[in-house]
């Protein structure tokens, strides 16, 4: 559903209200998928966060903007398995008003998770989900698009373990692994606690899901959001979630 926003790349960069995101370094473009998430991710009790498949920093970087103006002081950690991604993520974060609280490397997230010994309130992610598709022959697109780098298994086992006792995982993901995320977050002691299904025009069937998870029992939140009317227009409620970072809306 990388639909709204890739006019922006026959630039190599994408500018926001308070940041710029360049691009030319990196496999995956600025699109829908990572500012919904960045703008949707719950900063409540947050401090720490870890950004997981950062690319271009984009989410990073709209958390960041998010706990400023919330008056939350976050450091985030931002981490890629591409090099390329990494050193594009650093130029941006070195760039915006909220370097001196970002700490971007190269690093395999399933190395990270086994070994690091810090805990976050929040851990976000875009992950790959192609799987058992057709590669193309960029081969940093196929590790940032394509689960054999990291699964959603893998994402999930990591992010339990570094999650503090009340933290929450935020991800994005297709519409059609609903069932497998509620499978593998069961199997590991998480429950889904706030879900946005998300259509690319109200009337049409979800393309994508947002989901928060953590080790809380209370229940779940859910809802359903459209990005654009059967005119074209943004929706209202799209338009109130990203107004904060487009220069045109």
């Amino acid at each position: 559903m990388e639909l709204t926003f890739y006019f922006a790349m026959a630039n190599s960069y994408f500018e926001f209200k308070k940041f710029t995101v360049r691009q030319d370094l990196c496999a995956m473009k600025v699109g829908t998928d990572g500012v919904l998430l960045g703008a949707w991710a719950s900063l409540a009790g947050c401090r720490d966060v870890l950004d997981v498949g950062t690319g271009t920093g984009l989410i990073t970087l709209m958390l960041a903007q998010r706990g400023e103006s919330e008056n939350r002081l976050l450091q985030i950690d931002a981490i890629d398995i591409e090099p390329g991604a990494v050193k594009q993520a650093i130029l941006n974060i070195q760039a915006s008003p909220f370097s001196d609280r970002i700490h971007a490397e190269c690093r395999s997230f399933v190395s990270y998770a086994r070994l690091s010994e810090k805990r976050y309130d929040l851990i976000v992610s875009n992950p790959p989900y192609f799987h058992n598709s057709l590669k193309c022959p960029d081969v940093q697109r196929n590790t940032a698009r394509h689960t054999d780098t990291l699964t959603l298994k893998e994402l999930l086992e990591g992010g339990s373990r570094l999650l503090l006792p009340a933290g929450r995982i935020a991800l994005i993901l297709p519409a059609d692994r609903k069932e497998e995320l509620a499978r593998l977050s069961e199997s590991l002691g998480l429950n889904i606690i706030r879900q946005t299904d998300v259509s690319s025009v109200e009337g049409k069937p979800p393309k994508r899901l947002l989901a928060e998870l953590s080790f809380d029992t209370s229940g779940c939140m859910y809802n359903s959001m459209a990005l654009e009317t059967a005119l074209h227009r943004y929706t209202s409620e799209f338009t109130e979630l990203v107004k904060a970072f487009y220069l045109k809306i």
